[in-house]
């Protein structure tokens, strides 16, 4: 007989991963949860990891989900950067960024965890946050020096929510715009 796999790092953040978004979806409890985290944290082979997640679905093309990272950092200058489509959000993002612009797309992305943290430090430019219902931008931590932050005061009711997005640090000559996708119109022939 063959000896197990062993179980690598991101492998195990893979399992966590499959195991926070069943929780997510309602497949998992809170206590089991925590369970299965654990033991797969723990987990020394690639069977154990393996029978933890047997009884969850796998996505449509059966491939694992994408594994989301924990912090992405941004850090540019005069620059703009945008996160779209298929986007992974990760758990924390720290932008540091002057007279640039910065766009989070969370329309289309994969969301993995139920909050994200953006630790702000930005000077003469814009984070802009595209959201969906379920979504929920809480600026209360964030300071302000000669800078503006909009945010639509309209909350979908009997939506549950999906992910919270925290924003901390300091905007100067700056603005923090969180708005629904735009638009389009039908283009005739």
């Amino acid at each position: 007989m063959a000896p197990a796999l062993r179980a690598s790092h991101a492998d195990r953040d893979r399992a966590v991963d499959v195991l926070s978004a069943a929780a997510g979806d309602g497949r998992l409890t809170a206590g089991e949860l925590d369970e299965r985290v654990g033991a797969a944290l723990t987990a020394r082979t690639q069977e154990e990891l393996a029978a933890l997640t047997a009884d969850l679905p796998l996505p449509a093309d059966g491939t694992a989900p994408p594994l989301a990272k924990d912090v992405v950092r941004i850090e540019q200058e005069g620059a703009s950067t945008r996160r779209g489509e298929g986007w992974v959000v990760p758990r924390r993002v720290e932008i540091r960024s002057a007279w640039g612009e910065v766009t989070l797309d969370l329309t289309r992305a994969v969301i993995t965890h139920d909050t994200l943290r953006i630790d702000l430090d930005m000077r003469a430019g814009a984070l802009k946050i595209v959201t969906r219902p379920g979504i929920v931008v809480d600026t209360d931590s964030l300071a302000t020096n000669y800078g503006e932050v909009k945010i639509p005061r309209t909350v979908d009711a009997g939506v549950p929510v999906e992910l919270r997005v925290e924003i901390t640090g300091e905007i100067s000559w700056g603005q923090v715009v969180v708005r629904a996708p735009r638009r389009r119109l039908g283009r005739r022939a």
